[in-house]
């Protein structure tokens, strides 16, 4: 197998092993054993745990501020939609690779070093996006008050979390479903 091809299975073997059981818990002779490989070639690859978890951390961290971004940028939808929208842009880029989500918000992560760096810059951005979606939503309804405006991203970033946390112990709800589930929870909640 080209060398490309099996490193993109060993990171979606490292991101389902770290997702489930944190970077603290994880193995690497269990990632190994996914792929079918040895333990020796995950750190001819990647170096060290580190390494691998850097890998996987990137792929999730890039696709999913990527998504975001892209559909935060899109142009028409109503402040009110936007909510909806980026959680139908997060579903489908975890569609297939749930555990991802987990890496971005991993508490066992070394509190310093490079991973720290990254994991720190990865939801500094997405709360980034969070902040920015609230000031146009509170804004479009006459509320200006930048804690308000603070406090609800904060909310939000905490519903996203949670709503996601569930849904990767729902193997039967794709994308499609979630998105569907969240627009009646936010048409019966918000009337939106």
């Amino acid at each position: 197998m080209p060398r490309e091809e099996r490193e993109t299975q060993i990171v979606r073997a490292g991101t389902e092993e770290f997702g489930k059981n944190g970077y603290a818990g994880a193995s690497m002779v269990e990632i190994a054993r996914r792929v079918g490989v040895t333990k020796p070639l995950l750190y001819q690859y990647f170096g060290s745990k580190d390494g691998l978890y850097l890998a996987c951390l990137h792929r999730a961290g890039d696709r999913l501020t990527e998504g975001v971004a892209e559909t935060m940028a899109e142009e028409g939808e109503p402040p009110e939609r936007m909510p909806l929208a980026v959680l139908s842009a997060i579903f489908e880029t975890f569609d297939n690779d749930r555990y991802a989500w987990k890496l971005l918000r991993d508490p066992t992560v070394p509190s310093t070093g490079e991973i720290a760096g990254v994991a720190v810059d990865y939801r500094y951005r997405l709360d980034g996006f969070a902040l920015v979606g609230a000031a146009q939503l509170m804004r479009s309804r006459g509320l200006d008050d930048d804690r308000d405006i603070e406090a609800i991203a904060q909310v939000w970033t905490g519903v996203v979390d949670s709503l996601i946390s569930w849904w990767i112990d729902q193997p039967d709800q794709d994308a499609a479903a979630m998105t569907e589930r969240c627009s009646r929870i936010m048409r019966n909640l918000f009337g939106w």
